[in-house]
């Protein structure tokens, strides 16, 4: 599936979480360390045993290889996820380093003025993802999402908040209240790391990439996005 070319209007844009609307601070790393100690009497750090852009499932499994004498299962994951997502509030709470990444709430509000629909894509969880925005009020920008829970691959999840962002806007179901017809070319997303720009390019969607997280402009070009931005600050497409 090929993106629409980057001069097509657009009219709808998902956002990724980490690295991208915020950086959490390593409160999701505190979170899961909690989990892993509980559940498995064993300390994990994640930031070591993980690449930025994975799912909370890929994650999960790359640390449950790290502490345990066999192959994770399914039923791991079960067992971690409750504790991690009741741990994570106050981790979120806690953490010192949290932070809106430069330009976001002002590219949001003004988006959301002018009646675009917006949502999120992510490897988190939602209730993790969610929680995440919290803390920085953004919620309530977001009107639908693709999600970890929906599918351990990026490229499915941002299927999952396309489709599910063609839904609310056809029955008005997002801040601006007006019905409209949209189709998968309408949609750009937004991320801050290679894996976001595959994902999207799967999915068939344009993408622009922000050098917000952990990789920096060069690196990010070589993925070949539509767009590539220091920041949402200044030549943002929409």
């Amino acid at each position: 599936m090929s993106p629409a070319p980057a001069e097509a209007p657009i009219k709808a844009v998902i956002f990724d979480v980490d690295g991208t609307l915020l950086t959490t601070g390593g409160a999701g790393a505190v979170a899961w360390d909690k989990a892993f100690q509980e559940v498995f009497g064993k300390s994990v750090d994640i930031a070591k045993v993980t690449e930025s852009g994975m799912t909370d499932h890929d994650v999960a499994f790359a640390a449950l290889r790290t502490v345990l004498d066999r192959e994770p299962k399914v039923e791991d994951i079960e067992q971690l996820t409750p504790v991690y997502v009741r741990e994570l509030p106050q981790a979120v709470a806690d953490s010192e380093k949290y932070r809106i990444e430069p330009g976001i709430v002002e590219c949001l509000e003004r988006l959301a003025a002018a009646g675009m629909p917006m949502g999120i894509t992510t490897g988190n969880i939602e209730p993790a993802a969610k929680i995440k925005l919290e803390r920085g009020d953004l919620n309530r920008f977001f009107a639908f999402g693709g999600y970890g829970s929906d599918s351990a691959n990026r490229t499915e999840l941002t299927l999952h908040a396309v489709k599910r962002g063609i839904v609310a806007c056809a029955t008005g179901n997002y801040p601006d209240g007006r019905p409209q017809v949209l189709s998968k070319d309408d949609f750009i997303a937004v991320g801050d790391t290679p894996r976001d720009v595959s994902a999207a390019h799967e999915a068939g969607i344009r993408i622009v990439s922000v050098a917000t997280g952990l990789f920096d402009l060069e690196t990010l070009r070589a993925a070949e996005p539509e767009w590539v931005l220091p920041t949402v600050e200044e030549g943002f497409p929409v």
